[in-house]
Parts: structure tokens; C-alpha cells; sequence
């Protein structure tokens, strides 16, 4: 297993389900790397329809228009860069996406996992969409971009009489 730098480009997500009743998806992601562990700013998502429109549904409108307007989806963009170091058994990375709730538990809406094996051996792994998985149902799509930066091997050479570190 390789020695050396991951970085994370935290590009955005599609489909994500809104988890509140009233207010939107206020998404952040735990990006964890066996026991290092990082956290996104939250994003504010870009609503199939505005507050006005849903609250107008939901005071004129049946039953049924009021669940399809909770069913909203939500497309946040980050655009924000980590860093791991990793070591031996650093085999993937995990984004673990929830929904930030003030006055109450944050909701977990799903993760995505992504193996780092094809990272190593490529080095740089452009922008990809990942699913995003919630007991074993999709719950969506996040983009993140790889790069990885092996750590470079100094050797020690001898010249008369003295180590120098290359």
C-alpha cells in the first residue's frame, strides 16, 4: 500500500431528498479516511421551487401535492478541497451526507464510498459522480475529484564519512 497525500476536490451532489418538511436541504459532508476524519462547509441547495410555491401548495393544494413538494431535491455545490495522509490499509474513502438541522439531530441522508486502489495506481481520478447509498437505496449522486501524491523515499548516501539524506 502506498505512502502519501489524497486530496479531495468536493465538487457537489444531484438528486439529493430533502429530509425537512418546511425548509430545504442544508447539506455537509464527513469525508473519513480510516481515523482521519473532515468536514464540509453546509450548502445551501437550488430547490426545484421556491417557499412562496410550496407554501401555497400546501395551504390550497390535497394531500397528495403537499408529498410531492416534500419529495424536493436538492443540488449543493462545494467546490471545496481535503487532504489525507495514508498509509498502509487506507483502502477507501467515505462521504457520509447529512442534512444540518438547527434546534434538533442532523439527518442523515446517505454515503458514498469509494475505493482508492484505482486512485493509486492511476494517480489522478477527474471529477466522477458517485452513488450515494442510504440502506442500500439510492439516494443520489455526489461528484468528487482525486489526486494522489506518493511520498517520496530519501535514501541515505555516505560520502567521506558523512550521511547525507536524498
Amino acid at each position: 500500500m502506498p505512502l502519501g497525500t489524497v486530496e479531495v476536490l468536493l465538487v457537489g451532489a444531484k438528486g439529493l431528498e430533502n429530509t425537512d418538511f418546511l425548509n430545504g436541504v442544508d447539506p455537509y459532508v464527513v469525508l473519513a479516511c480510516r481515523t482521519q476524519e473532515q468536514k464540509s462547509s453546509v450548502a445551501s441547495g437550488i430547490y426545484v421551487s421556491n417557499r412562496s410555491e410550496f407554501l401555497a401548495a400546501f395551504l390550497i393544494f390535497t394531500y397528495q401535492i403537499r408529498l410531492e413538494k416534500i419529495k424536493e431535491r436538492s443540488e449543493p455545490e462545494w467546490n471545496e478541497k481535503f487532504s489525507f495522509e495514508v498509509s498502509d490499509g487506507d483502502t477507501e474513502l467515505t462521504l457520509k451526507i447529512m442534512d444540518s438541522d438547527v434546534g434538533a439531530a442532523d439527518d442523515f441522508v446517505g454515503e458514498a464510498t469509494i475505493p482508492l486502489e484505482p486512485l493509486f495506481l492511476e494517480g489522478n481520478l477527474p471529477s466522477t459522480a458517485y452513488k450515494v447509498v442510504k440502506e442500500q437505496e439510492y439516494k443520489g449522486e455526489i461528484t468528487v475529484g482525486l489526486t494522489f501524491t506518493p511520498e517520496v523515499e530519501m535514501d541515505n548516501v555516505g560520502v567521506d564519512g558523512y550521511d547525507f539524506r536524498l
